[in-house]
């Protein structure tokens, strides 16, 4: 398993070259600028091990003012390797929400170097608008996306905006991003 310096690495490099550098989150740039974008990382070998770290960060996100941690990226680089498994643990990732009452306050986004939505094929390359280098649950705060929903009122038109842009890059140019586990291609 690569060391916690190297998956924060991968997935700094990820954020940088393909979230923020190809605009899929129009919201990342600031709290990137800013250093308000917190790196945890399980080392767990177990979901439980991941409920547990889930829980302690957005028990740690909920008390912290979003000026000082906007957001948090929990990757568990040992554990969900597949993923309709990690697909199948995001049921429990909404039930450690709940069981915290932080429904409305916060809410989990998933990531995942395998990622597919329902209805694609496995290479199709708007599945990346989603990959990233390690399983990861991105942990927002649901105020801090209403606040970019009415500075960007059409926010719907960033999945469509999303998939026209990976269409253009294609799985080629995907892969020159180097922004797969150890800079590989992510493919």
């Amino acid at each position: 398993m690569p060391s916690q310096a190297a998956v924060i690495a991968d997935t700094r490099r990820w954020l940088e070259r393909a979230v923020i550098g190809l605009n899929l989150c129009p919201f990342a740039k600031a709290p990137h600028a800013k250093g308000q974008i917190h790196y945890a990382v399980c080392a767990g070998a177990s979901p439980a091990d991941l409920r547990a770290a889930l829980r302690a960060e957005l028990q740690a996100l909920a008390a912290l003012d979003a000026a000082r941690r906007e957001t948090t990226l929990l990757m568990a680089p040992g554990l969900l390797a597949d993923f309709l498994d990690f697909n199948d643990f995001l049921d429990e990732a909404d039930a450690v929400l709940t069981d915290l009452e932080l429904e409305g306050a916060l809410q989990i986004a998933p990531f995942h170097p395998r990622f597919q939505f329902a209805g694609t094929r496995e290479d199709d390359i708007t599945n990346a608008t989603n990959r990233a280098p390690y399983p990861t649950l991105h942990l927002l705060r649901e105020a801090s996306i209403d606040r970019a929903v009415a500075a960007f009122p059409e926010a719907e038109a960033i999945y469509e905006a999303n998939m026209a842009t990976l269409e253009r890059l294609g799985p080629r140019g995907w892969a020159a991003l180097g922004v797969g586990a150890g800079g590989e291609s992510g493919a």
